[in-house]
Formats: C-alpha cells, sequence, structure tokens
C-alpha cells in the first residue's frame, strides 16, 4: 500500500456516506472514492475509475500514474480486465501478471510499467454508462480472499454514492436549464411586445420578425431579443 494512513472498512464506508454533494461535483466524487479506495483495499498501491458510456471507455479518477497507465493500455488495445468487469459488472482478478494469459500483451506492459497483479471490479451504474472500480498492486498475489471481499464491498458502496452524485448533478444542471429557458422566453416576450408596439402587429409577426433578424444575422434568438431590449431600455432613460 501506499505511505497514506490505512483506513478501517467502516470508517471509509462512512466516508463515503458523509460526502456533501453540494459541495463538490461529480468528478470530486471519484477521486474521492478512488483515494478511499487506496487506504482501504489490502495491498493497493494506486487506483482508478473506469467509466464506459457511448464515447467509449475512459479514466475518470485515478491516484498515480501507473494506475491511468495500465488503463489506458487496455482501451487501446480494446480488451483487458477492467474493460471487462465494467461490461459485466463482475470481478476480474489478475494474481499475477507473469503467469497472465487472457491479456497476454497488457500483462508484459504492466509488467514493465511495474505492476504485479491487479483487481477489477464492476461498478452497477446507470442507464447507458458501466464502470470499474481498478486496484492495481506492485508485487503479485497482493490481493487475498479477504481482499477481495472488501473489494467488491467497497465498490458496492462506492457505486451508490456515484449514482446519487450523478443524480444530483443531473439535477443542477436541469434547474440551471429550466433558469436559463425561463430567462431567455421572459426576454424574447419583452423584444416580442416591443415589436408589436412599434409596428402595430400581432405576436406571431413580431415573433417572425425576431426570428428573421436571428436568421440574417447569424445569432441567438435570445441575443437578438436581449439587444432589443436594451435598446429600447436605453431610448427610454432620460
Amino acid at each position: 500500500m501506499t505511505d497514506a494512513i490505512s483506513m478501517l472498512p467502516v470508517v471509509a464506508f462512512a466516508e463515503l456516506g458523509r460526502i456533501k454533494f453540494n459541495e463538490t461535483d461529480f468528478s470530486g466524487v471519484l477521486s474521492r472514492v478512488a483515494g478511499v479506495a487506496t487506504r482501504t483495499v489490502p495491498g493497493a498501491d494506486q487506483v482508478s475509475v473506469t467509466l464506459v458510456g457511448a464515447g467509449g471507455a475512459h479514466t475518470a479518477a485515478f491516484t498515480g500514474g501507473l494506475a491511468l497507465t495500465l488503463d489506458e493500455a487496455q482501451y487501446t488495445q480494446g480488451d483487458g480486465p477492467c474493460l471487462l468487469a465494467a461490461a459485466a459488472t463482475s470481478t476480474v482478478h489478475v494474481p499475477d501478471m507473469a503467469a497472465e494469459s487472457r491479456w497476454p500483451t497488457w500483462a508484459g506492459q504492466a509488467l514493465t510499467a511495474g505492476a504485479g497483479s491487479s483487481l477489477s471490479i464492476g461498478l452497477p451504474m446507470h442507464e447507458y454508462v458501466s464502470g470499474a472500480l481498478n486496484i492495481y498492486a506492485t508485487r503479485p498475489d497482493a490481493f487475498g480472499d479477504k481482499a477481495v471481499t472488501l473489494a467488491e464491498t467497497f465498490a458496492e458502496y462506492a457505486a451508490v454514492a456515484m449514482t446519487n452524485a450523478h443524480l444530483y448533478d443531473t439535477q443542477v444542471t436541469l434547474a440551471q436549464h429550466m433558469q436559463t429557458a425561463m430567462k431567455s422566453r421572459a426576454v424574447i416576450e419583452q423584444a416580442k411586445g416591443i415589436i408589436m408596439g412599434e409596428r402595430r402587429c400581432p405576436a406571431d409577426e413580431a415573433f417572425a420578425i425576431l426570428a428573421k433578424i436571428s436568421q440574417d444575422s447569424n445569432r441567438k434568438l435570445r441575443d437578438v431579443a436581449a439587444a432589443l431590449v436594451a435598446r429600447a431600455t436605453s431610448a427610454a432613460e432620460p
């Protein structure tokens, strides 16, 4: 394990449960998960979190360069323990890189990079995203049965924290988009009112005029409306 102070499992699980989503973002939660895992799972030297979505796989958090290097080697080859764990939501253990036959090319790269063994655990995520918690050790046979069981339990807690963080971020983003949409609608309605007053035309015609200005000037409708409202406000000031 790294030089960081070890953390008891019960303390680690409590740490994940105490994450305040209003004080960090999804990326911050993933970094916290990786850091706590490194201090909790016996034998762990470096930890990473792989996420796999429509755009492919990427490492969303990592505690060291070795973990990132070995993750990215798998993405390049299109196969490996972390990708299998994410796809099957399963545990994939590589006890000894020197004896690994399922991914010999990757295992050879891992040995050269300084890894002796690894443990990847699928994270039950949501919708179209899968993930894996990847734990790397510099020595072979670093993860015994107790360590594997603990890592699997940790991954369950981590998946809950990650899913909740993603849902929180999604709700916050949705609320922000709704606020922006409401503001946009308000300024567009103001601009329509100005045009209706100046040209003595109905609302539909006023909107069509705004839309044509937007298209001709290659500017967003909201920006055109905001500029019109600003000019009208400035002209009305004494």
